[in-house]
């Protein structure tokens, strides 16, 4: 048996997508319920350049043959899909299922700014944007778009902000690397925060009468020169709006 046939049959049967390693871990338990065939156990440690290669050939089969499905990889697992010209007959069998609200222009943007600039912290999407995304963050956070992914190497650690596998699905990639080109949005230069002072590697930032201690300094005094020196007030940033707009492309 051919292992794309085979791949046919357990993708045609499964219940949800699978993931390359999940193909895998069928194969290595195939054999306990084939004794004695050769092919089962050929394939118990077959290798995941293997499966994608077979996949490969195994979607552009179907793609060949002009049938209302077809097999794809998104976020990294496989599964047939219909064609979406076959929609309405479809949503008349199963019933229309309700979809979140589309996102907004300013959500769009900002999902953009992290995806392609990611990990990200939300002082350095504002340089980008120009405005507040405090809303617009919530949503993409409550939509499970994005999610924290640790804090930066800079004064004050903020957090920063990495896509998720849903954003993926969302949009039908298979993973970052098959975002369309955006070279303009790449080369634009954000000013990273300077990093964290300390007394010594691996300690925490020091109170600054420490640092001027341990870095010989003298202790700043005077008026003009106190620890906690007045900074004016930005201007108030526009905010975002939430207004729906179509969907994204």
């Amino acid at each position: 048996m051919e292992l794309k046939f085979i791949l046919e049959a357990i993708l045609f049967s499964a219940q949800k997508p699978l993931s390359l390693k999940e193909i895998r871990d069928l194969f290595a338990a195939a054999p306990e319920y084939a004794e004695g065939d050769e092919t089962a156990r050929a394939l118990k440690k077959v290798r995941e350049e293997e499966l994608t290669a077979a996949l490969a050939q195994l979607a552009r089969d179907h793609e060949e043959a002009k049938r209302s499905y077809r097999l794809v990889c998104v976020a990294g697992s496989w599964q047939f899909v219909t064609e979406p010209l076959y929609a309405p007959w479809l949503k008349a069998l199963v019933g229309h299922k309700v979809r979140p609200p589309r996102l907004s222009q300013p959500a769009l943007e900002t999902l953009a700014i992290i995806a392609y600039r990611q990990p990200i912290t939300r002082a350095e999407i504002e340089q980008v944007r120009g405005v507040s995304v405090d809303g617009v963050m919530q949503t993409l956070l409550e939509r499970g778009l994005v999610e924290q992914a640790g804090r930066a190497e800079a004064a004050g650690r903020p957090m920063t902000y990495v896509t998720t596998t849903l954003f993926l699905e969302y949009f039908g990639l298979r993973s970052v690397e098959d975002l369309p080109a955006a070279d303009e949005l790449r080369r634009i230069v954000i000013q990273k925060p300077e990093s964290l002072a300390t007394v010594d590697p691996g300690l925490a930032t020091a109170p600054p009468e420490q640092l001027a201690l341990a870095t010989d300094e003298p202790k700043p005094t005077g008026l003009a020169q106190s620890a906690e020196p007045a900074v004016a007030s930005p201007p108030p940033a526009a905010a975002d709006s939430e207004a729906t707009v179509g969907s994204p492309a």
